[in-house]
Parts: C-alpha cells; sequence; structure tokens
C-alpha cells in the first residue's frame, strides 16, 4: 500500500511523522545512538532558527539522519539501490558509509517523506557534497556539532554560529578534513569539493 505524502507545511503533519520516526529510530538503533540523533535533532532544530529556515524541518531531518546507521551491509546495499546512484569506491569499501543514502531512501517508502531538501540533507550529511542545500549545510554540521562531541561547548558553538552559515559549514568541514586526515582515514571527494567551492563564495564576498 502506497504511503501518504507528508506535507511539511503543515504542522500536524510534521509533527506526526517526527513521532513516528522518533518511535521507529528506538527499535533501530541502539540507546547511544539514538540519543547522538535527538542532539542532532535540537541542535538542527536551533540552527534552522538561526539561519532562517523552518527549524521543526531541521528537527526532521536530524531525527532521521542516522536511522539506518545499524543495518546490516546487505540492507543498506538494498536500500541504496533504490537512489540510482553509483556507489563510490569508499562507499563499496566501507558500506557503513551509505547509512544516509539509506535512511533518505527509507524515509520516503515508509515515512511518506518527499521533500527534496530534506531527502538531500540526509543522503549527504556524511560527506557533505557541492551545491548543498541550505538544510543540508546544517545538518552537516549539527552531527558533527552536537552538543554530545568532545569538542562541542556552549562557547564552541555560539562561536559558530555568530557567523554565517556558509563561514559557519566551511569551519566545521574543515575542522572534521582535518580530523580525518590526522588520523590517516580517506577524505571523500565531496567534502573537499564543497570546502572549495565555499572557500571560493566567501572571498568573492570578501569574507
Amino acid at each position: 500500500m502506497a504511503v501518504k505524502t507528508v506535507n511539511l507545511n503543515d504542522s500536524e503533519e510534521i509533527e506526526q511523522v517526527i513521532l513516528q520516526i522518533d518511535s521507529f529510530l528506538k527499535t533501530a538503533v541502539g540507546e547511544a545512538r539514538y540519543e547522538h540523533s535527538v542532539r542532532t535533532a535540537q541542535t538542527a532544530e536551533k540552527m534552522c532558527g538561526i539561519y532562517g529556515l523552518n527549524p521543526r524541518t531541521g528537527y526532521l531531518a536530524g531525527i532521521a539522519h542516522d536511522m539506518c546507521k545499524e543495518l546490516t551491509v546487505e540492507e543498506l546495499f538494498k536500500l541504496v539501490s533504490e537512489d540510482g546512484k553509483p556507489v563510490s569506491i569508499l562507499e563499496q569499501n566501507k558500506p557503513g558509509l551509505l547509512h544516509g543514502r539509506a535512511a533518505a531512501v527509507l524515509i520516503q517508502r515508509r515515512f511518506g517523506v518527499k521533500d527534496p531538501d530534506v531527502i538531500s540533507a540526509i543522503a549527504n550529511h556524511t560527506f557533505a557534497a557541492p551545491k548543498i542545500s541550505d538544510l543540508g549545510k546544517i545538518l552537516f554540521a549539527a552531527d558533527k556539532i552536537e552538543p554530545g562531541r568532545p569538542q562541542s561547548t556552549e562557547k564552541y558553538r555560539s562561536r559558530l554560529f555568530s557567523k554565517t552559515l556558509d563561514d559557519m559549514t566551511l569551519s566545521v568541514l574543515k575542522e572534521n578534513i582535518e580530523y580525518l586526515e590526522k588520523k590517516g582515514k580517506k577524505v571523500a571527494k565531496p567534502s573537499y569539493d564543497l570546502a572549495m567551492e565555499l572557500e571560493s563564495k566567501l572571498k568573492k564576498q570578501g569574507l
């Protein structure tokens, strides 16, 4: 049976689907992952308020972003096969990185969320991507700076939130790239591409 498409401009519908995803999440991931998802959702909600987006849309994207994090490799590949995009060498070597793309498929199929900004934000929250939407920038950053992260003090977040959205995103992105490089981990090309895009944009703006 087809799932009814959620109207994210309807406050009752968005609250209902948030509750549905929250309930599902409690059975799909462990306690620590659930708590991280709630903190990410709360952070994204606050950031949407700061940067002029619908806060509850931010919460929705945040609560859903990791709902496929604990699926098996087979389940991840099965879901991702539906998004029509190739699986990169990095993703093939580390299938867990597909969890965002899988969640973007699942939120459409199971919960009726079809909004392209929400879908794209969830799909790209792990690496980010060039030309990412404002919601995508917020979810990427919120995932990395939610209060459970070791570096994320109130002062740290306040400093970031005083920046423009692009400048804030670039700061978080560069910090993440530096962390991965220091750990000897491969950085996905979309992350480097977005960093270059934002640096060029900010330079043109004189920032």
